[in-house]
């Protein structure tokens, strides 16, 4: 008589539950970057002031502009000098208005580095006040001396 051996069959394991755990994990980690960080550029050292106070309110529709040493501005990492900042600004105001809003519910927020001519933010805010934007705030450092 002949016996025959019976070999344990391997099982294949359903990778779908861990596929979409690994899918979960990374929208979640996504919702949880800090997009304040956003915000920063390295080529901006901002000034320190003793007199700066945290926004009210947050802002609706944040143009955020960062004004490097030489006078270039950054605008949503495109680089622009103020003679140029006008088509980055109309394009920042079509997306504003494809939502439904106007230039008075936007913000410019101007991030000069402290060694920027003052002159340079002043010509920045020209251009911005062409374009019908009327809401400016200056970012500094917070000094707590």
């Amino acid at each position: 008589m002949r016996v025959k051996s019976k070999k344990p069959d391997l099982s294949s394991g359903d990778l779908t539950p861990m596929i979409d755990m690994t899918f979960q994990l990374i929208a979640f980690f996504m919702v949880l970057i800090n997009f304040a960080q956003t915000e920063a550029n390295d080529r901006v050292v901002l000034p320190s002031s003793q007199l700066v106070k945290p926004p009210e309110a947050p802002l609706e529709f944040p143009i955020i502009l960062h004004v490097a040493q030489d006078g270039e501005i950054v605008l949503g990492g495109d680089d622009y000098t103020v003679e140029t900042l006008r088509i980055g600004l109309q394009r920042e105001m079509v997306v504003i208005k494809a939502e439904g809003k106007t230039a008075d519910d936007a913000s410019v927020v101007i991030r000069a580095h402290r060694d920027t001519a003052m002159g340079d933010v002043q010509e920045v805010i020209r251009v911005a006040q062409e374009q019908s934007l009327v809401n400016f705030a200056l970012r500094v450092k917070e000094d707590n001396r």
